[in-house]
């Protein structure tokens, strides 16, 4: 099954649609979303990507990140996406997008403009195995301290996630 992305300008248009894999190995610029989910006490919910994705695997990110299919609001892939890979039914909220290009491994190019949503939530996880290696809950200070000792342990966006929400200073 090929999957297809939202080509966007720079203003977040969309332009027309194009095969995933494609669109990653032009660097095209594409909307994306990644969902940020906390608990009660405040900790975030990591997941490990999966060795097998087709770029970043077993890389620690954002609770969940995907695209939304053609049609397809970026606020109910959100949702979809959270089912799909970690068994978790909520809606997620808005709260702004930013565009972001990044070389990553297998000549893939990120060209995005990622929509990020948060949650709260403390049910159970069940993982996709075939999207998620591994998953924790993190406190915001560990894991900026990790981020910062670590830093090829995690996704691109992920880290530019964490330098907006909570840093003034770029993590490399």
């Amino acid at each position: 099954m090929t999957t297809e992305v939202i080509l966007v300008d720079a203003d977040d248009n969309a332009i027309g649609t194009m095969e995933k894999m494609e669109a990653h190995q032009k660097g095209l610029l594409h909307r994306a979303l990644s969902v940020l989910i906390f608990n009660s006490k405040g900790e975030m919910l990591l997941q490990k990507r999966a060795r097998t994705k087709y770029h970043s695997g077993g890389l620690w990110t954002n609770s969940c990140c995907s695209h939304p299919y053609p049609n397809e609001t970026a606020a109910a892939a959100a949702a979809r996406r959270l089912k799909e890979e970690l068994g978790i039914d909520v809606q997620p909220t808005f709260e702004y997008k930013f565009i972001y290009k990044a070389a990553l491994d297998r000549n893939i190019i990120e060209y995005e403009v990622d929509h990020v949503f948060t949650a709260t939530y403390d049910g159970p996880v069940t993982v996709n195995a075939d999207e998620v290696e591994d998953w924790k809950f993190i406190d915001i200070t560990t894991l900026l301290i990790d981020i910062e000792q670590n830093p090829h342990q995690y996704t691109q966006w992920f880290k530019l996630i964490v330098r907006d929400r909570y840093l003034t200073t770029v993590i490399q």
